[in-house]
């Protein structure tokens, strides 16, 4: 698997990440707990999951900023 940059994330780890940031931010009530949700759902490695989450926070702050 190709990585890309200093990061050493691949280009397709970026965009699972971003796929369940942008599920998860969608979902009216959220699933809990989240991590092992995004995890099976998404195929993501913990830390993968936490970021997903992160990015979904900040998604939705952008959302209430610009709705």
């Amino acid at each position: 698997m190709p990585t890309g940059g200093t990061t050493g994330h691949s280009h397709e780890h970026s965009a699972a990440v971003e796929e369940a940031a942008i599920w998860f931010a969608d979902q009216k009530e959220p699933p809990r707990p989240a991590v092992p949700v995004l995890r099976d759902r998404f195929g993501l490695s913990t830390l993968e999951a936490t970021e997903a989450l992160a990015m979904a926070q900040r998604f939705r702050i952008v959302r209430k900023a610009f709705a």
